[in-house]
């Protein structure tokens, strides 16, 4: 080969279309890349709906009594508002997203084992997405029920039930095939020398989820399809006044449901495990422990669904059982935590955008953590259910944990997607100022609740009043916060290619291929040496 022949950059992933036009670039590509970003501006248009439903509910609880909308409105708007953040944000976003983005890059493989099976998921998150919402237009208005569809009320609502259902019937089915599809990922297209225990703790995450999406998805499909025959036929499964059984229901929803919990903060967790050694700048502590720990908590996941249901007429000796279980659980989760702060200790920590939306997360999803030990004990969970304070948990577990870790993402593989960067001081004060809101938001819940304020209610006693405007002020700040990490992503400037390759000195395979990658990622797959944190051999490399 002629020396003086510089080599040029290859056509990127946005460059490179494949031949097809216009809009067909991207609905037609089975480029895992392009489908990450179609799931990717799906759901965040899904998110801003969320959002708004939110905002619409705290407003009416901003005072005692009716103020804005009806109860019968209400009701259906914290139902849809839950279908939409649980199925169509918080279950699918980082999995459906990163995972597409980076997990076969991160792994050292061209794409994932089935491309278009992985297109086909998207179209089937696209459907369900759409009779989600549809139940906006037609029928007797979105469902009441509350997103856990409970029978037998969801059996004889009149309300449109069977669409939202039907709905998240489907979003199962992509969810199903996302998990299969990076679990042959995982096996079979993994690059030379990159061991089980090479592999990243972010495609850990994912591999623990996928297994999860895998068995536990097809419960609650089956449960949800009962919901509708028993809708359409009357066949007594749920309904007492038919001869059903409503606790058999809420078993079968729980017995995929509290896994899913785990399907919503895994690759959350994976995500965290990526961003401390790179900001840290050293070598994770305990990488075993993190990725075995991601396995643990799938498989106890799957046997505490159980503390759900104390107060539904669980026998004595079955409630303590789960009580324990679900203290177990905590324990992979403890082991995470202490980890990655061992990794902190002594490292040289760089207090970048994504950086601190991981520890927003540690910060958030310890609160959302011990709380959820309070509910998971007997004695508390009696006084406290179906209170405020199961609402405060939740929200901490889960927009704390999946949310926060979404957009620590978002802030850490920006440039390596779309090789530009965003102002970091901005993206530092969205941080403070969404932080702050989100605690205001829902530090109060916690407080009401253990008041007694029960959920799902749109009116309110007076007690109750400060603390919920309180809670309100706080989702205008962090709406604030929120519309300031979409205006720096849009506004986000051009930097030099080389700049964007590694800005962050992250070690994985990822940061070692141009920013936007190429079609097939690698000009020549990789060969891996050592594991993907060795950040004390890095000036060796």
């Amino acid at each position: 080969m002629d020396d003086n022949v510089t080599s040029k950059p290859q056509l990127n992933f946005f460059e490179d279309t494949g031949g097809r036009k216009g809009i067909f670039k991207w609905i037609l590509s089975t480029d895992h890349k392009r489908i990450g970003l179609l799931y990717f501006y799906s759901i965040i248009s899904f998110f801003m709906v969320g959002v708004a439903l939110g905002l619409l509910m705290r407003l009416e609880l901003l005072e005692p009594g009716g103020q804005y909308i009806d109860a019968n409105t209400y009701n259906s708007a914290f139902t849809l508002h839950g279908v939409i953040m649980i199925f169509l944000f918080i279950i699918p976003g980082i999995p459906a997203v990163f995972g597409n983005l980076i997990l076969p890059i991160i792994i050292g493989a061209k794409d994932v084992a089935f491309p278009r099976v992985n297109l086909l998921s998207w179209y089937l998150y696209v459907i369900g997405a759409f009779f989600a919402l549809s139940t906006l237009v037609f029928g007797d208005g979105p469902a009441d029920t509350g997103w856990t569809f409970y029978a037998p009320y969801s059996v004889n609502t009149s309300t449109n039930v069977s669409m939202s259902v039907l709905a998240a019937f489907i979003l199962g089915f992509s969810s199903i095939l996302t998990g299969l599809n990076f679990l042959v990922t995982m096996h079979r297209m993994r690059a030379p020398g990159m061991t089980w225990m090479r592999m990243p703790l972010f495609a850990w995450g994912l591999y623990a989820t996928a297994w999860i999406q895998l068995l536990a998805t097809p419960i609650v499909g089956i449960t949800l399809l009962m919901i509708v025959a028993e809708r359409f036929l009357g066949v007594g499964l749920f309904d007492p006044s038919l001869g059903g059984d409503p606790i058999l229901y809420q078993h079968m929803f729980w017995i995929y449901s509290h896994p899913a919990v785990y399907v919503m903060i895994l690759p959350a967790m994976g995500v965290i495990s990526e961003i401390i050694p790179t900001f840290s700048q050293r070598k994770i502590f305990g990488y075993k422990a993190i990725a075995f720990s991601s396995l643990f908590i799938a498989f106890v996941g799957y046997t505490v669904w159980g503390h759900h249901m104390f107060t539904s007429g669980m026998s004595g000796s079955a409630r303590i059982i789960f009580s324990i279980l679900t203290f177990i659980v905590a324990i992979p989760s403890a082991i995470k935590v202490f980890n990655w702060l061992a990794t902190m200790y002594g490292g040289s920590i760089d207090l970048k955008p994504a950086m601190l939306f991981a520890l927003g997360f540690i910060f958030l999803f310890l609160i959302g953590g011990l709380t959820g030990l309070v509910v998971g004990a007997l004695a508390t969970d009696v006084h406290l259910h179906d209170t405020y304070f199961v609402v405060g948990h939740f929200h901490y577990v889960m927009f704390g944990g999946t949310g926060f870790a979404f957009i620590a993402a978002l802030y850490y593989w920006f440039p390596k997607i779309y090789g530009k960067m965003y102002d970091v001081k901005q993206a530092t004060i969205a941080f403070w100022v969404m932080f702050t809101g989100f605690n205001i938001l829902y530090f109060p819940m916690l407080v009401v609740g253990i008041m007694g304020m029960p959920r799902r209610y749109y009116d309110y006693l007076p007690q109750f009043h400060v603390p919920n405007i309180i809670s309100t002020v706080g989702s205008w700040i962090l709406v604030t916060g929120l519309i300031m990490v979409i205006i720096n992503f849009f506004k986000a400037k051009k930097i030099s290619a080389e700049e964007a390759k590694n800005p962050w000195g992250g070690l994985t395979l990822e940061w070692t291929v141009q920013s936007p990658p190429t079609v097939l990622n690698f000009d020549e797959i990789p060969t891996v040496t050592s594991g993907p944190y060795e950040y004390q051999n890095k000036e060796e490399r």
